[in-house]
């Protein structure tokens, strides 16, 4: 590994706040058992459960940060069902999802309106996880470097350098999120390979490349070791704790040199 992992929970449209406490304090309990020592791990609540989980998060001492799934790109005004980056750091939101492929595709998030996102989230201290990935046909057609390439260019293209250390990117195949279907570990090492030599053509060298797309904990210690990943956005195996933090776990023996 490149850099020390970071596990991000994307707990999506799931549990409501009462839930969330649950998890979040189960979550807390299980890393002051079986401590982790090497790895970040975000926990990315629904926006009405952010308040409930930072507060435990401060009380109970837990050792994770915050994220939010979404950000506008303006800071205040007429823009209904939104929120600001400065409403989420009052909150102590530390991190976000940027571009999302379920913003892309459900909510018309174009490549422009990312790359504002994520420009106005790094102007504003929040470390920003930029999410790429193609879709099925895009896949089958081969084109997937030329497109995944595109929307990194597009997003990061002229970032200024003072902010390369508050990204990360997190490929997402779109075929294999929710689906119950994974990409393949060579098919992860060669994208991973890729958004690298993209990423250092650009400049920015610092970024953890994540991967994302129906990760469990049977396939997870197998994509950290032989898809040289720096980690992972994990989706529906988020919503338990033993889940969770069995990938975590994989991630931190991964790194300790264990497997």
């Amino acid at each position: 590994m490149r850099h020390q992992p970071l596990v991000i929970g994307n707990w999506k449209m799931n549990l409501d706040y009462v839930e969330a406490l649950h998890l979040g304090q189960q979550i807390g309990v299980m890393l002051k058992n079986k401590p982790v020592e090497h790895v970040d791990i975000v926990l990315a609540p629904p926006f009405v459960d952010i308040r409930s989980v930072t507060s435990i998060v401060e009380s109970e001492k837990i050792p994770v940060e915050v994220a939010a799934q979404h950000v506008n790109a303006n800071e205040n005004g007429a823009h209904t069902g939104e929120v600001s980056v400065s409403m989420l750091k009052r909150l102590n939101v530390t991190w976000v999802l940027v571009g999302h492929s379920e913003r892309r595709s459900m909510y018309a998030m174009d490549d422009a309106t990312v790359s504002a996102t994520l420009r106005h989230a790094l102007r504003g201290g929040l470390r920003v996880v930029l999410c790429v990935g193609e879709a099925l046909e895009i896949r089958e057609a081969d084109d997937q470097d030329e497109f995944v390439r595109t929307q990194l260019v597009s997003a990061l293209k002229g970032i200024d350098a003072r902010f390369h250390e508050l990204l990360s990117v997190a490929y997402e195949p779109i075929w294999a999120i929710g689906t119950g279907r994974t990409a393949t570990s060579e098919q992860v090492a060669s994208m991973t390979a890729h958004i690298r030599n993209v990423l250092s053509s650009l400049g920015v060298d610092a970024a953890r490349v994540l991967y994302g797309g129906s990760v469990n904990t049977e396939n997870a210690a197998t994509i950290v070791r032989e898809g040289l990943v720096d980690g992972f956005l994990v989706g529906g195996a988020s919503l338990k704790a033993e889940s969770f933090l069995s990938i975590v776990q994989s991630c931190d023996d991964c790194y300790d040199g264990k497997r």
